[in-house]
């Protein structure tokens, strides 16, 4: 009969290798899995967005609305019509996190161009929440825009009044110019002109919105106003663009009147937001 070779340095090794195992599995709290006692509690990860989908934006925008945002589809054919009013959605690779779409319709006079961004945000960090992501992305987008400082007051100079009570006003502190006995002229505090069409921060929509106003002159295309209102509701974030181009035989797109009305369709996909 064989016998098989007996090598003591693997038995040792064995051996060694049973004791080493027993020692890290032995309750003395050396082992790989032991727990440090000082270490504190896990801080709880930022709390996720609101929302979890998007709705479908092509049929979020109702065909009145269309009409009124796109007077030039009611001259086109029938089928150009249809097509017109159903618009185009963009393309993304998610529709969980991003969804868009656009609508256009041309004259010989003026066209005008309707484009709808939706994005739902998602922070990878899990110290920052959904939330504070996308107002970083939102702030983002309104430095981009480049917004005008609003107005502020200013005063005229103010001639300084000689001290109570002094005897012997030197010519320097009494003013020549004002009738003896007259009161002292006020300074009034002075406005920049404004028409309220700037580019601005709006209120009441969201939780935070800017609306920008851009109008191009040159080109030979004819002149074309864009109005962009930027609305972001807790994780999301909703762009409506809005673009008038006129020819130049026409006077330039109104600004009151496309401000209006993609301010009337950012309030509708507020709300509808909020169902």
């Amino acid at each position: 009969m064989q016998r098989q070779a007996y090598v003591p340095g693997l038995t040792a090794l064995a051996a060694a290798l049973a004791l080493g195992l027993t020692g890290c599995s032995s309750g003395g709290g050396t082992g790989v899995d032991a727990v440090d006692s000082k270490a504190g509690p896990a801080a709880a990860p930022a709390p996720p967005g609101r929302y979890r989908t998007l709705f479908e934006p092509c049929g979020s925008v109702p065909q009145a609305t269309l009409k009124d945002l796109l007077p030039g589809a009611a001259q086109l054919p029938e089928k150009d019509r249809d097509q017109a009013y159903r618009g185009t959605a963009a393309v993304t690779y998610d529709t969980d996190r991003r969804v868009g779409c656009s609508w256009k319709a041309d004259t010989p006079d003026a066209s005008h161009r309707l484009r709808l961004d939706i994005e739902r945000v998602v922070s990878y960090d899990s110290a920052v929440s959904d939330d504070d992501r996308a107002q970083a992305v939102f702030s983002g987008k309104q430095i981009a825009a480049d917004l005008p400082e609003p107005p502020k007051a200013t005063q005229a100079p103010q001639t300084p009044a000689s001290p109570t009570g002094s005897a012997g006003a030197t010519a320097a502190t009494t003013p020549t110019d004002v009738p003896s006995g007259s009161a002292d002229p006020t300074p009034t505090p002075t406005v920049a002109p404004t028409t309220g069409l700037e580019p601005r921060v709006l209120e009441g929509l969201g939780q935070v919105a800017f609306l920008d106003d851009v109008l191009s002159t040159g080109g030979p295309s004819g002149r074309h106003r864009t109005v962009s209102v930027v609305f972001r509701t807790s994780n999301v974030i909703v762009t409506v663009e809005y673009v008038e181009q006129a020819s130049d035989s026409v006077e330039p797109p109104d600004s009151q009147e496309l401000q209006e009305k993609a301010r009337n369709l950012a309030r509708l996909l507020a709300e509808r937001l909020e169902e």
